[in-house]
């Protein structure tokens, strides 16, 4: 099927889940900068899973295929093949994550067969079920099924390395991207009720952290380490997931109950996380999270694991807070001390926004994804 002439270039989508969750954020991001230029097809292995489509502009061109096959079962050669089919319509092919391989398997057998559009895969991370030890059947697929891709975008070094390693792709295919955010959105100052849910009281400070309720992000642990921290200290974690009761039953048991608050997922953390005085994270697994971008953008310290690339994303300054991954005792300790220390924390918060604003804003991603993109499209995106 051959495109009208002056239509927008056609870009299909098909991401793991579209929940609003960083990669798929991170999405909207970049469909809401490209504006009109674009025509955007979304499909999610999720198909209940759609949340993050709320945040996208209304300049935005955007469709749900309701007829696209599904992107999970058995990679079978009639099922991948009908991935493929399904692929042609389209000037060029955007996959995320594990949850979308198949589609990628299917491009690399089928594209000279069917002359199907450019492909590039974006990798975030791994599910639960690799944080631990990548499974070696995957890492296979992965490395087989990215054959005829034309990019596989990766956002830390650690998941470079392990693209180039790991899955042997070849130096040229892959590009690191770090994500980025608008930073001067996140220096102003919130209002002490932006979070609605509650209201920070002129007396209290506040460890925060944003994440999804996940057995991932090890939040139990987090109010175990905040246990050590005295009034007027408050653990607020924002967010939503199936890890909620147990967060509250660690918080009970540790007779914290009334100073752990859990308001739900909120929208545009700009808004409010700058009511936080410190940030902290307790996850077993993570890659390069934006939450911690955005904290620094703040101007605020941030205590957490050495996980993915969080030691080499905070400012010098913030270095002695990144402690071994699995310590509570450790993460514990680096609380305490940003706790002890307003002075501490305003230097450490102010050497990260620096460093937030000269390393990952997100006018630098935004022009490195449209030029990757023109490339892959054979003609410039209009900006």
């Amino acid at each position: 099927m051959s495109r009208p002439a002056n239509a927008p270039p056609r870009i299909l989508h098909l991401h793991s889940t579209f929940a609003p969750g960083g990669k798929e954020l991170r999405c909207v991001q970049l469909i809401n900068a490209f504006g009109p230029a674009l025509h955007h097809a979304i499909v999610s292995a999720e198909p209940n899973e759609m949340g993050a489509a709320q945040h996208l502009s209304q300049r935005a061109k955007v469709s749900y295929p309701q007829d696209f096959p599904s992107l999970t079962g058995k990679p079978l050669p009639g099922r991948l093949n009908r991935l493929a089919q399904a692929m042609k319509p389209y000037d060029m092919v955007l996959t995320y994550n594990w949850g979308a391989m198949d589609a990628v398997m299917a491009h690399t057998l089928f594209k000279d067969a069917l002359g199907l559009p450019p492909l590039i895969h974006h990798e975030d991370g791994f599910n639960e079920d690799e944080q631990k030890k990548l499974k070696w059947s995957r890492n296979l697929y992965r490395k087989l099924a990215l054959g005829k891709a034309n990019g596989l975008v990766v956002p830390s070094e650690t998941l470079e390395q392990i693209a180039l390693e790991t899955w042997e792709q070849p130096i040229g295919r892959v590009r690191l991207i770090p994500n980025g955010i608008d930073t001067k959105a996140f220096a102003k100052k919130p209002k002490r009720d932006a979070l609605r849910r509650i209201i920070k009281r002129p007396d209290e400070k506040w460890v925060g952290t944003l994440a999804g309720l996940r057995p991932v992000k090890n939040l139990p642990a987090l109010v175990r380490a905040f246990a050590a921290l005295p009034e007027p200290w408050q653990l607020v974690i924002v967010g939503d997931g199936p890890e909620a009761d147990a967060i509250r039953e660690e918080a009970e048991r540790l007779d914290l109950s009334p100073r752990v608050h859990l308001p739900g997922f909120a929208p545009d953390p700009a808004r409010y996380i700058g009511l936080f005085d410190i940030f902290a994270l307790s996850s077993h697994s993570e890659q390069f999270p934006i939450s911690v971008v955005e904290a620094m953008a703040a101007g605020l310290p941030v205590a957490a694991p050495a996980v993915g690339d969080i030691a080499h994303m905070v400012a010098e300054e913030n270095a002695g807070l990144i402690t071994r991954p699995g310590s509570d005792a450790e993460l514990g300790e680096a609380l305490r001390e940003l706790a002890q220390d307003e002075a501490k924390r305003k230097i450490i918060g102010a050497a990260n926004q620096a460093k937030a604003r000269e390393h990952f804003d997100q006018k630098a991603m935004i022009a490195t994804y449209r030029r990757l993109y023109s490339s892959a499209l054979g003609q410039e995106i209009a900006g």
